[in-house]
């Protein structure tokens, strides 16, 4: 990537950022070339990311990144099922789309739906014996891509402040509100 925004260490202008004279825009806080080339880098660093894992996860074991994140929650849940309200706000996937990603896993022997014992309106996603067994050997070759494509390019403090970092974007503007 000769000459780009993260080797250069410069942003290109934002059109119309600096100069606008009406409206929202005259309003907006602007990033300054510097988190540009920040933001820019988290941005392109998160999609490589993601994309390798989830090549990574197809390649070895046939899941997506979703489905894998799916196993490893119901994996660490008492007896290995979770509502799936909970489920859907633990991964932060809206409930249709985790109904679509259930259904295949379920469709696959990896998981199955059954009514909630404590309120029959809910419905509990539950890991099957394959399930288990599918997601106890694409572990250690997701761990392995997961050291590769980020833990071993920082330093053990790089990697704390990462996590420090993504706690507070967990968090939340103050009072829990976001904005669009």
């Amino acid at each position: 990537m000769t000459g780009s925004t993260l080797e250069t260490g410069t942003a290109p202008p934002v059109p119309h950022a600096r100069d606008a004279s009406a409206g929202e825009d005259a309003q907006a806080n602007w990033l300054t070339p510097e988190q540009q080339v920040h933001w820019r880098a988290y941005l392109l660093g998160t999609a490589r990311l993601s994309e390798a894992l989830t090549r990574q996860l197809e390649a070895d074991a046939g899941l997506s990144l979703s489905e894998y994140e799916i196993l490893v929650r119901l994996s660490e849940a008492p007896e290995r099922t979770v509502r799936m309200s909970e489920l859907a706000d633990s991964l932060v996937h809206s409930r249709s789309r985790l109904t679509h990603t259930v259904s295949r896993m379920e469709k696959r022997g990896l998981v199955r739906r059954v009514s909630c014992e404590v309120d029959a309106r809910g419905v509990n996603c539950v890991m099957t014996h394959e399930g288990f067994a599918l997601l106890a050997s694409a572990a250690p070759g997701h761990v392995t891509a997961v050291r590769a494509n980020l833990l071993d390019l920082l330093t053990e403090e790089q990697f704390t402040v990462l996590g420090e970092v993504m706690a507070a974007v967990v968090r939340g503007p103050a009072g829990g509100v976001t904005t669009a």
